[in-house]
């Protein structure tokens, strides 16, 4: 439908969908002109093509945000849902709350990610940059992106908008891990502490992430076997109290054999245990060792050893490519540290396979010229 408006506009109309009493619902163009006005709607005909949505498809964004992140609860981590969170409150709804969800366009995200990145921190500290990292507004446009998928889904939208914009490159950063001259002085600075050296000495032979090895309990332990099955994480709700939950993905879950040292450190640690925990907070037995607690005795470790000041997770990373230097099979690292693919493994160490390969072709050069 085409009508000429009041001061000669042009208003254009298709539908859209349909609400539940059957009645069509309409989406208005308008123009300057009759020929503009007919390649408006040539346009929005393709868009909508096959798109039958609801009459809810005229809410805000920020009450499908609102919407969204409650529909998400019930499979998110707490800690996944209040990332999510804090990227809706602070960084979308008020840039774009306030527009109806369908006239979100890949132009509106162009906008809102450069914006974002010249002056999107909240609240900076003295002498900080306003803008936030292409890191971080990569992490936000995925945010985005999950909501409204979930919308076209539910018949909100015609199409995913964020499809149609390229986020921020992220900047990767060299993976710190600790070498072997750097891992003997770590183990020796806690040598002396029975509660410290069991912790990280079992840390750096299974790669386990800070919530797995802090939820550990002795249930856990096949003693007969030497085996550990990893079966929870603790995570900090916000206000910093301790929850148990379910490990990081459905490869989290799993059964992995220790080597023969830390199976009998277990065995030696389980006959004087006294707690349901293996590693218990040394305050109160009957509670798991607290990861913030963790976290900060291994900072201190590698300040007073005059170590490189790594985070907790490049533990594992220095487990990982101990073990692919060491020859293990790349098949058989992801079972143990919890990836869901061997291609996961692969792309987060491809620095380390890259040098396998290269000494798998020097020792191949040297058998052929032998020969």
């Amino acid at each position: 439908m085409v009508r000429k408006r009041k001061h000669g506009r042009r208003e254009g109309r298709i539908v859209i969908g349909h609400k539940e009493n059957g009645d069509s619902i309409f989406r208005y163009i308008h123009a300057d002109t009759q020929k503009e006005l007919t390649a408006k709607l040539r346009q929005n005909i393709d868009i909508y093509q096959g798109v039958d949505l609801t009459e809810e498809c005229k809410m805000m964004l920020s009450e499908w945000l609102d919407r969204w992140l409650e529909q998400m609860s019930s499979v998110l981590r707490p800690g996944t849902q209040e990332h999510y969170r804090s990227d809706l409150e602070h960084y979308i709804k008020p840039y774009l709350g306030q527009n109806r969800l369908t006239q979100i366009t890949a132009d509106d995200l162009r906008k809102l990610y450069d914006t974002l990145k010249q002056r999107g921190r909240v609240h900076p500290r003295p002498g900080q940059s306003r803008g936030l990292s292409t890191t971080t507004v990569h992490s936000i446009h995925t945010t985005l992106h999950h909501a409204l998928k979930s919308a076209v889904d539910q018949r909100l939208l015609p199409y995913n908008s964020a499809d149609h914009v390229a986020p921020p490159k992220v900047a990767h950063k060299t993976m710190s891990i600790l070498n072997d001259k750097q891992m003997d002085i770590f183990l020796s600075a806690v040598d002396q502490d029975p509660i410290w050296k069991d912790f990280f000495y079992t840390e750096l032979t299974t790669g386990l992430r800070l919530g797995e090895i802090c939820g550990l309990m002795w249930s856990d332990f096949n003693e007969r076997k030497g085996a550990l099955s990893i079966r929870r994480t603790l995570h900090k709700e916000k206000g910093g109290r301790l929850v148990v939950g379910d490990p990081k993905t459905c490869a989290g879950t799993r059964t992995i054999v220790l080597p023969s040292s830390t199976a009998e450190l277990r065995r030696r640690r389980k006959k004087a245990s006294y707690s349901p925990w293996i590693f218990h907070n040394p305050l109160q037995p009957e509670a798991p060792m607290n990861p913030s607690t963790a976290y900060h005795q291994l900072k201190k470790i590698l300040t007073e050893s005059s170590l490189p000041d790594i985070r907790f997770h490049d533990l594992r990373h220095t487990f990982a490519t101990a073990s692919l230097e060491h020859s293990m099979d790349v098949k058989t690292l992801p079972t143990i540290i919890g990836h869901v693919s061997s291609s996961t493994t692969l792309n987060i160490y491809a620095h380390v396979t890259d040098e396998m390969q290269r000494t798998a072709a020097s020792k191949i050069d040297l058998v052929c010229v032998s020969a």
